[in-house]
């Protein structure tokens, strides 16, 4: 019989849930991943301990670090990982708080599906609600910032850093944050560019103590000098940059040379030394004092930039390049003929070549105003490295989204209350809407709960301090160490506006994205690893 439906027959290794069950599973999932989380929020933060494959160990209250190692089965949980690994790249701070209040918005939706309320009145609701809080935030909440006000701009810094494992050297790591943005940021006729990535580069040497770590006004390179002769100290040095390699030209391909005559062959030898001669005269003729060049030099060009007294270094990053030519002013020339005064720089104060633990360091530092910057960190172990650069990476997001945006909020679960109190002032009864300002106190309500407070207890005084001073944005939060209800702008506890209002637009769209779920159809494979034999095939229904 034709003009009925075609119906899918799905092979027996498909699966296929549908419907309410879906949507329950995927707020299950995503409450189980906050649920790992949560207990890392705040400043009496637990660390998590995480094995990875090969063995190796990282310790942690990173959101986005602990996610990244996790491996899970569950779509919708697969989300939640993501959502954390987009606060980190978006602002760098927040991820733990993304993570729970996500959580937590895709729990409160759960009453509202029992009572069969369709997926898309609750989306529609959630969305409102996130207009109006960023609304609130951007209009009535925030607090603009003075760049200038070092003091106020150190407290944001800290009380980012606070929450952390580098908690402990606070004042040491907000001043490296401080100056590491500070160095990298250009202001091009109003254009205001802050490259941490490429140029503030963090280098990790194992040993020595934390409070040994600093900021370099220049840049270190993990090389040494290509021949022992050659100067490991010069004061005010000539630095040239190059990216071509300094031997011989060797073919792109396999190439043959076929020499009839022995002359031939000393011919070409005595080629292939001077161009290596030429290219050395090149140099010699700026009379630089040292030469970087991200390729090879051959022992030949060694010996010519040793007997002219100059310091040759080989087989640099890119990166590094990069850096060194915003620290120095040099430009980074590609053929030694075209090099000119103009390329060579001249504002770096000291060349040395140190020796720490079993490496050799190459220092370019005291340069005049360097546009790149090494964070130099020192520490225990590997471990306790990798962790302070996290935390680190954190704190100079911060910094960077200040000069960015400069609008402050209080912390400490302050601007939640506040939002929430408004939120619910807008919906009288039980609606989705009202929902979302019930899932924001999930941030205070952590926080105390992580530092031991009575939750009940310091919530409903919390409430209670927020509804009083409902006429003004009330700055009253919880202090993460005590669990006592404390003015948050009085203890200088703030976080910038970018953070906050990334957390709450993620955590609120990937509530919406996974409510929207209501199939989930999954082909595994059978039992003996093979593929299933038959695909999901159409049966024409007679």
């Amino acid at each position: 019989m034709y003009g009925q439906q075609p119906i899918i027959v799905l092979s027996q290794n498909t699966k296929r849930d549908s419907g309410r069950k879906v949507q329950l599973e995927n707020i299950n999932a995503g409450k189980t991943i906050a649920d790992v989380i949560r207990t890392c929020l705040g400043p009496q933060a637990m660390l998590k301990m995480l094995m990875d494959p090969m063995g190796g160990i990282v310790m942690t209250n990173d959101g986005n670090a602990i996610l990244r190692e996790i491996t899970v089965q569950h779509p919708a949980a697969k989300t939640m990982i993501e959502i954390a690994r987009t606060q980190d790249e978006e602002v760098g701070d927040g991820t733990t708080s993304v993570i729970v209040l996500a959580g937590e918005i895709l729990g409160v939706a759960e009453q509202f599906l029992a009572q069969n309320i369709h997926p898309t009145v609750i989306i529609r609701e959630y969305r409102q609600a996130l207009e109006d809080a960023v609304k609130l935030l951007q209009e009535k909440i925030s607090v603009p910032v003075d760049l200038n006000d070092k003091d106020k701009i150190k407290e944001v810094i800290r009380s980012c850093v606070g929450t952390k494992y580098i908690g402990r050297w606070a004042d040491l790591a907000v001043d490296i944050a401080i100056d590491a943005v500070n160095t990298v940021t250009i202001n091009d006729n109003g254009r205001v560019e802050v490259d941490i990535k490429n140029y503030a580069k963090v280098e990790k040497i194992p040993g020595g103590t934390v409070e040994e770590s600093k900021v370099l006004n220049g840049i270190m390179i993990n090389k040494d000098v290509t021949h022992p002769k050659m100067k490991r100290l010069i004061e005010n040095p000539r630095i040239i940059l190059l990216d071509c390699p300094l031997e011989y030209k060797k073919g792109e391909s396999q190439t043959n040379i076929e020499i009839a005559d022995e002359q031939d062959f000393t011919k070409l030898l005595q080629l292939e030394e001077e161009h290596v001669q030429r290219q050395c005269a090149d140099i010699i003729a700026l009379k630089p004092d040292i030469v970087f060049t991200e390729k090879g030099v051959s022992d030949l060009a060694q010996h010519y930039l040793v007997k002219a007294g100059i310091t040759a270094i080989r087989r640099l990053r890119k990166t590094d390049n990069n850096r060194l030519a915003r620290a120095c002013g040099a430009t980074i020339v590609n053929r030694t003929e075209e090099l000119k005064e103009s390329d060579v720089g001249t504002q770096a104060g000291r060349f040395e070549v140190k020796k720490i633990g079993d490496e050799y360091f190459t220092f370019v530092t005291e340069c005049k105003n360097p546009k790149a910057c090494t964070i130099l960190l020192r520490g225990a172990s590997k471990d306790v490295l990798n962790e302070i650069e996290r935390n680190l990476q954190d704190a100079l997001h911060v910094a960077k989204n200040l000069v960015l945006s400069p609008r402050l909020v209080a912390g400490g679960g302050a601007v939640e209350m506040a939002v929430s109190q408004a939120l619910s002032a807008n919906s009288s009864h039980n609606t989705p809407y009202r929902a979302i300002a019930t899932a924001l106190e999930i941030i205070p309500r952590t926080l105390a709960q992580n530092c031991g407070a009575n939750t009940i207890r310091t919530l409903t005084a919390l409430r209670a301090r927020h509804a009083a001073g409902a006429t003004v944005a009330s700055t009253a939060g919880i202090d993460g160490e005590t669990g006592e209800i404390v003015d948050m702008a009085a203890k200088g506890i703030w976080e910038p506006l970018a953070v906050k209002l990334q957390v709450y637009k993620t955590a609120v769209e990937t509530a919406i994205m996974l409510l929207r779920i209501d199939d989930i159809v999954s082909g595994s494979k059978r039992k003996d690893g093979k593929e299933p034999a038959a695909p999901a095939q159409m049966a024409q229904q007679e």
